[in-house]
Order: C-alpha cells, then structure tokens, then sequence
C-alpha cells in the first residue's frame, strides 16, 4: 500500500480509512450548519445585524478581570497545575456553601473542587472518564435531554456510548421525564447529563426531581452531571442546586457527593465568556480520576485567569448587577412576545424558547427580512424512532444584547413572522 504525501504543499487530503469513524456519526456543530444555511442570503442592507444565537453574553466584564491579570502578570511564564491553586479550589467552595447553604465544613475544596479552562471541554471529557466498555454486559447509554448542549452528544458516540435522547417538551415541564425511565435503560447508563436551568428552555428541576436523579444514579451506579452554567441567571428566586439537595440526603458511608458532578462556569455569571473558566465540584472519588484524565489531555488554568477568577468567584455585586440586566431585557421581550409562539417567562438562563411553525424557515426569514440571527431548534435537538423532532417547530433567542436591542428584535420577530 502507498501512504499519502501530508506535506503542508501536498494538497492531499485526510483518507477516509483511517481516523476514528465514529465523527462520521455526528452532524455539523449546530452553528456550523446555521453558517450554511444562511450563507446564500444576503439580509437587507440597509439594516443593521441584530446576532442573538451565541450565548454568549454582550454586557461589559467587571473591572476586578483587568485589575486582577494585571497584578498577577508575573504567573503568565509558569505552567499552571492541573488541580489550580488552593486559593481558587477555596473561592469555589465557599461560593458553592454560600450558595446552596451547605452544612458548614461539608464540601471540601481540596478533594471535592477541579478549576477548568471553561466548562465545554471537561462536560466533553467527562464522557471518557465515565464511559466503561460495556455496562451491563451491553453498549453504555449516556443519558440527555433532548433538546441538549451539543457537545452532550459529542461526547457519548466519541467516548463509544449510545446517546439516549430524552424528551424534554413543554408536556415533561422541559426536563426529561424520569418515571419514564426503564430499569432495562438505566442498568446499562453510565452517564446522565442533566442541564438545569435548562439551555434553551430555561426549566429549573425542583429539589424533588433531582433528589430522584441523585437517587437513580446511586441505584444504577452511573454519573449524574448536571451542568448549572446559569444557575446564577435567574428572574424570581435561585434555581436549587444538585450539592444542595444531594446534602439533605441520606448518606451513605458519609458520602455525601457519591455519583455526583455539577459544573459552573463565569461564562454567563460574569460576562466572561473569554476568560474560559470554570470549575467542576463532586465526587472526591470521580474528581480524583477527573484529575488525572486531564493531567493527560488537559492544559491547567494559567494562573493569571486562576487569580482573577478567584476575585470573581468571591464578589457578588457585580452578579447582582448583570442579573438585573437580564430581568430588564426578559421585561423587554414579555412586552413585545406575551401570548405570541408560547412564550413563557423562564426560571432562569438568558434564552427565549419560540414556537415558530418551522424554525428553519423562520431563521431563514428573519435573517433575509431583519438581519437578525437565530438559531433553529432542531440544529439542538433529534428526533427518536417514531416521535417529530422536539425542535422543529422552534427557534432559540439568547437576548445577550442590551435591553434597547432585545426590545428591537424581538418587535421585528413579531412583524416578521406574524
């Protein structure tokens, strides 16, 4: 057999035989197909593009970020530790206990706390941590709701799962329905990813469903990850937290935390989605092995960005002040959506969930007619054998951009679509 020349100038391109084929199994990056599907429209030009699909939050980052790299300059010629420093395993911690009212001395940051340089790549990773061969005797299922977080799905058929998708519609309160869980499904799980509030629906899971998610993943023996990226976005009161009710639980052997991974993130919480940081708290057991998977696959948090994310974790105000944008934009919006494509006022996150008909067609629409740029539901969502695609008839909407911006696009969504 003839190898191919891969020389920069060869031209060749990556054969098909060879490479892990199960990449083949997923579709384009759902941002990647909106790229596509919107590259053969060019909007009208006398209007100014309004890009409400990334989440990815427009307000201004505190000053405390500037002030604290600056004075940790000295930490950029230095590899940082996988595990991050003790000051910032302790600024997490004590934000966790703050919190969710923790029992005082219960979390240990120490064990219990791993830094992350965003959360995106460790929910990907965590897959190959918790993924065995065969659970049951049978190919592993990784459990998500469906519509989901793309790299939710990445990470199950890369780390050689079946993705199981769970239904989370307006009939299960947006959150997968867990009576509807089979003994059969779940004795083969060996992952759970669980989003709450919910991107993009944004369904708080009340301290019951996830005492019973806690409880089914000890039973079942999998990981239960719940990604609480926006729990500190929320419009009436405090989304529960899985640590919180995990510690009014029954423990067994004193542990507390035993199956369980909740991710956070200064993404959306600090309007830093730059920064890349974040951190995942648990399990000492499976942070442990977390550790030293990404000891293998990982670069550490540099330690300037591990400063000033230790200042952040640490000050309140400026959430306080970011979450009042979002309850003047969500204002914004219920005046101009209330009663139109079942919008609902949502517990928490920055996103509008839109019944639209057909979500392709209207990104299609507003785009061309307004020069405003959503995200069709269906690029975050599958369809199950025998059941539509929960995502079809909707469109997502982050109102990541300022109240007057918000109000704008979503009276041009009104005028567009009708």
């Amino acid at each position: 057999m003839v190898l191919a020349d891969f020389s920069v100038n060869s031209g060749a391109v990556f054969s098909e035989a060879i490479g892990n084929d199960r990449l083949d199994l997923l579709t384009d990056y759902p941002f990647t197909r909106l790229a596509n599907l919107l590259a053969p429209i060019t909007p009208r030009a006398n209007v100014a593009p309004i890009l409400l699909t990334v989440g990815e939050p427009q307000h201004t980052p505190p000053a405390i970020i500037e002030e604290t790299l600056r004075a940790s300059a000295a930490g950029w010629n230095r590899y940082p530790p996988v595990g991050g420093t003790p000051e910032f395993r302790a600024a997490a911690g004590d934000w966790l206990t703050r919190r969710y009212d923790l029992p005082a001395g219960l979390l240990h940051a120490d064990s219990s706390v791993l830094p992350l340089s965003g959360t995106r790549e460790a929910l990907f990773m965590l897959a190959l941590l918790a993924v065995p061969t065969r659970k049951a005797g049978r190919q592993p299922a990784v459990l998500m709701p469906n519509p989901f977080y793309a790299p939710y799905e990445g990470a199950a058929v890369m780390a050689g799962a079946e993705p199981v998708f769970l239904s989370a519609t307006r009939e299960t309160g947006f959150l997968p329905d867990l009576d509807a869980l089979t003994p059969e499904l779940l004795e083969r799980t060996a992952l759970f990813y669980l989003c709450t509030p919910a991107n993009p629906q944004g369904a708080a899971a009340a301290p019951a469903y996830l005492a019973k998610a806690i409880g089914l993943a000890r039973q079942y023996g999998f990981v239960l990850a719940v990604d609480e990226c926006y729990a500190e976005i929320w419009l009436d009161a405090p989304p529960a937290g899985a640590l919180q009710v995990a510690a009014g639980l029954p423990q067994a052997d004193g542990k507390p935390w035993a199956n369980l991974l909740v991710f956070h993130s200064l993404s959306k919480r600090s309007s830093a989605a730059g920064l890349r940081s974040g951190f995942v708290a648990g399990d000492p057991a499976l942070i442990g092995r977390f550790s030293r998977l990404r000891s293998y696959g990982c670069a550490g948090m540099p330690l300037p960005i591990m400063a000033a994310s230790t200042a952040l974790w640490r000050d309140e105000a400026h959430v306080e002040e970011n979450r009042a944008a979002y309850r003047a934009k969500f204002a914004a919006a219920e005046a101009e959506l209330g009663g139109r494509y079942g919008y609902s006022r949502p517990a928490g996150g920055f996103f509008l969930w839109l019944e639209v008909g057909n979500g392709e067609e209207a990104a299609k629409r507003l785009w061309a007619e307004g020069a405003i740029r959503v995200l069709p539901g269906a690029y975050l969502s599958r369809s199950n054998p025998g059941e539509p695609n929960p995502g079809d008839a909707f469109i997502r909407v982050a109102l990541v951009q300022d109240t007057d911006t918000v109000a704008q696009a979503c009276a041009s969504i009104v005028r567009i679509l009708g």
